[in-house]
């Protein structure tokens, strides 16, 4: 089992964080920090939100426990570091707060007005956005240079990967000590300019449109299609289905505002898209989307981030 690296002596100088959204995404990285040593506080609207968030957590650190990755003792410590809230101004200062709301732009820009004030330089404050625009949510802060993109992926602590995004004003020291932060959580890290969808989800939303095409075009049935992408591509898992994960609402979301940022034609929407849509059929959260779910309790506040 590898040890625990010393907060005290890294690169990021991150030792505290503050994880603003108890969902999915804001979970998952509770659960990683913790684990890695740093003292988190885990803020939502709801209690029902945050006890939803503790049980992801907890079920995440006896999944390290039966890898091997930590041991029992070593997920007790973590839950211990572990200290959730519903009131945002009563965690104290810390050295980076990670905001894992919905993808809902005034939304982020509101909690960002809050932050501000609360957590000051030389605190980093991140947004897990998986496709708006950085720039636009750290205009609403006085020093917009501390505000950056840390986009995680989902399952957090299984995903390898994390994308850095700087926004117009961010500052080198808050990317590099960003990309030091992401690298201590265990994490390889990518690059992307502040441009819609960025790298990850801009490539994502465009796969998931043309298979939705292509059946809608009645190229092929799904199965085909999530078939030839798994074992032509070796991709995990076929577009269709990466859709219905992700939910289909997200990804005609995403589709609309890469149309929008690029007025570019290559971006329309499929049609059935937007009619599973309107009709409900959202994916594994709604029970149906291209493919039939057994119905699951909704995963409550979450980040949005495809993974």
């Amino acid at each position: 089992m590898n040890s625990l690296p010393d907060p005290a002596a890294s690169p990021s100088g991150v030792r505290k964080i503050l994880v603003v959204g108890a969902g999915i995404m804001g979970s998952g990285v509770a659960a990683v920090a913790a684990q890695r040593g740093l003292d988190v506080h885990l803020y939502d609207v709801r209690q029902e939100f945050l006890d939803r968030g503790l049980s992801s957590i907890r079920a995440a650190l006896e999944g390290a426990v039966a890898k091997g990755r930590i041991p029992p003792k070593g997920k007790d410590a973590a839950l211990e570091r572990i200290r959730p809230t519903l009131e945002l101004s009563s965690a104290p200062p810390v050295d980076l707060v990670l905001e894992a709301a919905p993808e809902k732009l005034e939304l982020k820009r509101e909690i960002f007005r809050r932050l501000d004030p609360l957590h000051p330089a030389p605190a980093i404050l991140a947004t897990n956005t998986s496709s708006l625009s950085v720039t636009s949510i750290a205009s609403v802060v006085a020093d917009p240079g501390r505000v950056v993109g840390i986009h995680f992926f989902n399952p957090v602590p299984s995903m390898p990967l994390v994308e850095i995004i700087g926004g117009f004003h961010t500052s080198p020291e808050t990317r590099a000590r960003s990309e030091a932060f992401a690298r201590e959580l265990g994490k390889t890290v990518t690059h992307s300019r502040d441009s819609p969808g960025f790298v990850t989800t801009r490539s994502m939303a465009v796969l998931v449109n043309e298979a939705a095409w292509m059946l809608y075009e009645g190229v092929a049935n799904r199965e085909d299609i999530d078939t030839a992408h798994k074992l032509g591509f070796h991709h995990p898992m076929g577009p269709l289905e990466l859709a219905d994960l992700v939910g289909l609402d997200t990804c005609l979301a995403v589709l609309e505002r890469l149309y929008t940022g690029f007025q570019d034609p290559k971006y329309r929407v499929c049609p059935l898209l937007v009619n599973m849509v309107e009709a409900g059929r959202l994916g594994r959260k709604s029970g149906e989307g291209f493919y039939p779910y057994p119905r699951s309790p909704s995963s409550g506040n979450g980040g949005g981030s495809h993974g």
